[in-house]
């Protein structure tokens, strides 16, 4: 199968046009026939800057004509990020591409995107799969000359507020998360002691599980005065529900449940702020139904 574009010349200098040519092309100029005509193409981002993102250093390429020492390293302090946007803004850099690496991406993203820089996201596989070979250049600087010739393609990023809502709704999926743990947990404790209550009712974390599990870390044993905690709406009889009370009431297994019984009240009040918090900020957003 012909690779259209299989060589691509971006070593030139700002502002000059490249010569793209295919794989066939190549082949035909090897066996010495009449050279077709070449595709160039232009640079539309000329002043374009790229940038290697890592955990503790960044890499930034910018056009070789803006500085002596075009290709230098930055820490990831705040401090070393803002002396990184100030020499980008000396290089009189409009343009800035660079790879979603991690999270690591996020405030650079952020303080360049606040001084005025036009910031995009590019997808590392999107880049491995541009025609051409980097062969010994560095990642920025590849980012650089790519973005340069406007053969990147941004990911999508909603705007500010979008991304805090966002960040609300994460951290409360995660706290759902770690909650659901700790219920395995509470449900682990009594399968240990024989205690069959989650066989007997939809939720353990329902209204009579709870109050069962609660009873319990009381002090209380009798299945039949623990099964009358039953709420009303419970399919299973208090007969029933007793019957799966019945069970080796070891105490390294009650001090599990507790703890976990614990931990997930921290949980499920965590939550609770959670859904305060972002019903709070839903109120800033402006309505977008029309009410008539």
């Amino acid at each position: 199968m012909t690779t259209p574009f299989r060589r691509l010349y971006l070593k030139t200098d700002p502002g000059r046009s490249v010569s793209v040519l295919s794989s066939q092309e190549g082949h035909m100029m090897r066996r010495g026939r009449p050279r077709r005509r070449r595709t160039e193409v232009e640079v539309v981002n000329p002043n374009a800057a790229g940038i290697d993102v890592g955990s503790e250093v960044h890499y930034v390429a910018v056009p070789p004509d803006r500085d002596p020492e075009p290709v230098r390293s930055f820490k990831c302090f705040t401090a070393d990020l803002n002396e990184l946007a100030d020499w980008l803004e000396q290089c009189e850099i409009e343009t800035v591409a660079m790879e979603s690496t991690g999270v690591y991406w996020i405030p650079l993203y952020q303080i360049l995107e606040a001084r005025g820089f036009e910031v995009i996201l590019v997808n590392a596989r999107h880049v491995k799969n541009v025609p051409g070979r980097k062969t010994d250049v560095l990642d920025c600087q590849w980012l650089q000359q790519l973005r340069c010739y406007g053969l990147l393609r941004g990911s999508f990023r909603p705007e500010d507020r979008i991304c805090v809502f966002r960040s609300c709704i994460r951290q409360r999926d995660n706290l759902v998360k770690s909650a659901g743990a700790h219920i395995q947990r509470m449900q682990k404790a009594p399968e240990q002691m024989n205690i069959q209550l989650h066989k007997v009712i939809t939720d353990i974390i329902g209204v009579t599980g709870i109050r069962i599990i609660e009873a319990i870390l009381n002090g209380e044993r009798d299945p039949t005065k623990l099964a009358q905690l039953r709420d009303h709406r419970t399919r299973s009889s208090e007969e029933t529900i007793a019957k799966s009370l019945e069970g080796d009431w070891r105490e390294e297994h009650l001090f599990a449940l507790r703890q976990e019984f614990e931990l997930y009240q921290i949980y499920r009040e965590k939550i609770t702020e959670c859904d305060r918090k972002i019903e709070a900020y839903l109120g800033t957003f402006e309505s977008k139904v029309d009410p008539d």
